[in-house]
């Protein structure tokens, strides 16, 4: 076999290495060096990786370091390092360590004084943003929602004022359930970005109102591919639905309009733009 002349090229330690997102052309002349000229790759599954390496004729071992292992493999790994060995750690797309496993690692290898260097490229928070159409001189990202509805429905509330753009990455599985949530919680007006496949064959961005993007992805029935969700800032119409004291608001309806109270709950509702069971909980957790 043929020495590789280079491989002494790259310093010893630990290199996060952004892969593809989609489209294997998505990576940088760099990370193709890095990967070449390491003693190991860290994978989160081999076999995935394994496609992109065989892509541009790489040759190099391959171990797994996923979620599940992550805690006896990152102390293997650290031994390895300490050793002056250059380990590549990536994920299956993206930049390892955001909402991928990794962090233990880095943080084993900075208490331990061994070099982290960061390899860019591709991420879906940054192309599902440049493209959204939506003002993102500044942002907040938070990875994944929570899988069940009364946590995840928590999460939103936390952004109703939000004043710059909130993403989210999200399973294809629950995304209408998330935003019959964020229509429920934030109002049908919301302006939202749902960003599908990115830089894949059947990339699609759906722009518009949570409320309209709703019926159009419910339209379709199942939906399919990597997501990555934008909820657009706060506006005039979010405003409405803003910290307010509920039960005064009920009762100042009650005695102007001299209804009962599911009729001035059902009023109320429909001005925050709100479902009535949504506005009744948040009745109840601001008198509990």
């Amino acid at each position: 076999m043929k020495r590789d002349e280079s491989a002494h090229h790259l310093p010893p330690g630990l290199y996060l290495v952004a892969t593809p997102i989609g489209n294997l052309e998505d990576i940088t002349l760099r990370a193709l060096r890095v990967l070449r000229e390491s003693d190991l790759i860290a994978c989160e599954d081999t076999r995935h990786t394994q496609k992109l390496l065989n892509h541009y004729a790489i040759e190099k071992p391959t171990i797994s370091y996923h979620e599940h292992i992550e805690a006896s493999r990152a102390s293997e790994l650290l031994e390895k390092l300490k050793q002056n060995a250059r380990i590549t750690l990536v994920s299956d797309a993206g930049m390892p360590t955001i909402s991928d496993p990794g962090f233990r690692l880095v943080e084993l290898a900075v208490r331990t004084g061994i070099a982290v260097i960061p390899v860019p490229g591709a991420t879906a928070v940054v192309a599902a943003l440049a493209a959204s159409g939506l003002p993102n001189h500044s942002f907040c990202f938070h990875g994944f929602l929570p899988s069940k509805s009364s946590a995840r429905r928590e999460a939103i509330e936390k952004i109703r004022t939000a004043e710059h753009p909130q993403v989210f990455y999200e399973a294809p599985h629950r995304l209408l359930e998330c935003l019959k949530d964020v229509e429920e919680v934030l109002g049908a007006e919301r302006q939202v970005v749902v960003a599908r496949e990115l830089t894949k064959l059947h990339e699609e961005f759906l722009r518009g109102e949570v409320g309209e993007l709703l019926r159009v992805l419910s339209s379709r029935g199942e939906v399919k591919g990597e997501i990555t969700l934008i909820i657009g800032k706060s506006g005039k119409g979010a405003q409405t639905g803003a910290p307010v004291n509920l039960r005064e608001r009920v009762d100042e309806l009650m005695r102007q309009e001299k209804i009962d109270e599911k009729a001035a709950l059902k009023r109320l509702a429909k001005q925050m733009k709100l479902s009535k069971s949504e506005l009744y909980r948040r009745l109840q957790r601001s008198e509990s």
